[in-house]
């Protein structure tokens, strides 16, 4: 995977929600029922299997079963993808859970989170120089891209000692400059993601004091779906459900095709089968339908306050926010976190349930 393709994943800014702002107003209204359908993704580990069944019939096959065509469509801007959906122009979008909040939520677009592919479980790492904990880190600049995953982990690192931002100073830097910054003499502690961190890492003097393993589902990548188009056409939720399971099935097999897949997977995303289970080992993925269901019961409420927290405190929630609960989140079993009368967030299992009793 190359670094020019993540340098525009995972990004959350208030600039793209005040222009997810503007666009809306210009989106079309949403018109039900509807035969075509468009989804768009980006080059990640855990959305790489979405390409390949695109590219290998799966798409087709469960679009057949429906009746409906699907098209799934790759962004190689991440927050171009999401301003597009924002806009009216996808009906469905790959993003993480933040992006989902500080885009279309902020925008004031109702949308469905229909699907958790994976979260990060080791992709996203605190690096110092020389110093081998994470309380070294006070008083350093650290080198990051500001207001990305890497700014929420720094956060939550931080605060895991006691610590706040203002015992630092942060450094906005383009992922792709990651690697020759690390190389020079002012640079002593950085955050960044796999596979930079990893070659980063490579280096003698380079430690990890702290990592996603230790935000264990705050950091999830998803199918978002716009919800009034979830609710005038189920067959296209049905259809998106199955053809993720039946990739992960495929993929998840141990077998000489479930090698071959990755192996594509890994090409398509600018590495090799090696380099793609070296990203895979840091992603948590959803494999079965009952991975995403239990997740849910368990950690979503804890998780989206984290969440919340830090967008209301960089401004990512809109001009209107006025905490961190603006924007309300349903949850799967209803139970709502934030503002009951300002839902645009919500989290649906009603379709993976049909997966995982074979009803799809």
């Amino acid at each position: 995977m190359t670094s020019f393709k993540l340098s525009s994943l995972r990004l959350f800014t208030a600039a793209f929600a005040a222009l997810a702002l503007v666009l809306v107003s210009l989106s079309p209204a949403y018109a039900a029922p509807k035969k075509d359908f468009k989804v768009g993704w980006s080059i990640y580990v855990g959305w790489m299997p979405w390409g390949y069944a695109q590219d290998n019939g799966i798409v087709k096959k469960w679009a057949d079963k429906y009746g409906i065509n699907i098209e799934l469509v790759q962004f190689n801007d991440y927050i171009e993808g999401i301003n597009q959906y924002t806009a009216g122009a996808y009906d469905g979008i790959m993003s993480t859970n933040m992006d989902a909040l500080a885009i279309p939520s902020a925008g004031g677009v109702d949308s469905t989170i229909l699907i958790i592919c994976d979260y990060s479980n080791g992709n996203d790492v605190i690096i110092l120089k020389g110093k081998d904990k994470l309380a070294d880190i006070k008083g350093q600049k650290v080198n990051l891209v500001e207001l990305s995953v890497s700014h929420y982990t720094l956060a939550r690192g931080l605060e895991s000692i006691g610590m706040s931002e203002k015992d630092v100073t942060v450094v906005n830097t383009s992922d792709a400059d990651m690697i020759a910054a690390w190389g020079t003499k002012d640079v002593t502690a950085m955050v960044t993601w796999n596979p930079m961190a990893a070659e980063i890492l490579a280096d003698k003097s380079a430690y990890n004091v702290f990592d996603s393993t230790k935000l264990p589902g705050e950091i999830q990548d998803s199918l978002v779906v716009n919800t009034q188009t979830l609710k005038d056409n189920p067959d296209f939720a049905k259809a998106m459900t199955g053809i993720w399971y039946e990739t992960m099935a495929l993929m998840s097999a141990g077998d000489e095709a479930a090698t071959a897949a990755k192996t594509a997977m890994g090409t398509a995303s600018g590495t090799d089968l090696a380099g793609y289970e070296a990203q895979l080992a840091a992603t948590a993925m959803f494999y079965t339908p009952q991975d995403y269901i239990s997740f849910t019961e368990t950690e979503l409420e804890k998780t989206t306050h984290f969440v919340n927290k830090f967008l209301f405190d960089h401004g990512l929630l809109g001009q209107d926010a006025t905490s961190p609960g603006y924007i309300g989140i349903e949850l799967a079993d209803g139970t709502i976190v934030g503002e009951a009368g300002n839902v645009l967030l919500r989290y649906n299992t009603e379709y993976a349930k049909l997966a995982a009793e074979g009803k799809l």
